[in-house]
């Protein structure tokens, strides 16, 4: 396993249990692996490929209980079928620290009201069927260390991370109204420019590698998400 691969899950972990205890979920840490509880379900993350506890076990009595799961296996190592789990793998991807072009046009949140619509964004874009556009991402994370939101007008959206000594990229959206525009590549600029210096990672979506691999991302590994 490369150090990039670990890293990249390191800053996945902290992203999801910052927001998970901002939105007032139970996040719950075990031996190698953490759960975080919300309303719209379950997402248990694997924190190493060796995990002391057994994640499936736990996966196996969320599911039992009938709630909505996914488990996010950045190593690759579990195998969920038995419980009636299908995997999605989606390539983890880093860029090694490179110059980037100015973000024209990029601003970074600095307010409540902005939050609102970088969420409304996300929400109607991306799109996140189960959350609304004042409740997904909570005020209170514009005063924590760590994660940084950006728009483009009301073109697109993203989150950042900050962790680890890496950058993380997270829901870089673009409006279905404003697609091929080049407002992916420009919210991507921006994070480039403020991890200037630091690796920067992300988990693609297919349809969104090729602009990663244009800038210069590339594969690590492929995550496994169970659901």
């Amino acid at each position: 396993m490369s150090k990039r691969l670990q890293q990249a899950c390191d800053n996945a972990v902290a992203m999801w249990t910052v927001l998970g205890r901002a939105r007032g979920h139970d996040v719950r840490e075990h031996d190698g692996f953490v759960a975080i509880d919300g309303p719209a379900g379950v997402r248990i993350m694997l924190t190493t490929p060796d995990p002391g506890e057994d994640p499936a076990s736990a996966a196996k009595t969320y599911r039992d209980g009938g709630r909505a799961l996914v488990v996010e296996d950045p190593f690759g190592t579990l195998d969920l079928m038995a419980i009636g789990m299908t995997a999605r793998p989606l390539p983890v991807m880093v860029r090694e620290p490179a110059p980037a072009p100015e973000p024209v046009g990029v601003r970074r949140v600095e307010t409540g009201d902005d939050l609102v619509q970088a969420g409304r964004i996300v929400v109607d874009g991306f799109p996140l069927e189960h959350y609304r556009a004042d409740d997904v991402f909570p005020p209170s994370l514009l005063a924590q260390d760590g994660p940084a939101f950006f728009t483009l007008g009301d073109a697109g959206a993203c989150l950042t991370m900050a962790h680890g000594g890496i950058g993380g990229a997270y829901w870089v959206t673009t409006m279905p109204e404003h697609r091929s525009k080049g407002v992916g590549r420009t919210l991507m600029h921006a994070v480039l420019r403020q991890f200037d210096g630091l690796p920067v990672t992300l988990t693609a979506a297919r349809a969104g590698k090729p602009l990663y691999d244009s800038l210069g991302f590339t594969s690590v590994g492929d995550a496994h998400w169970w659901s």
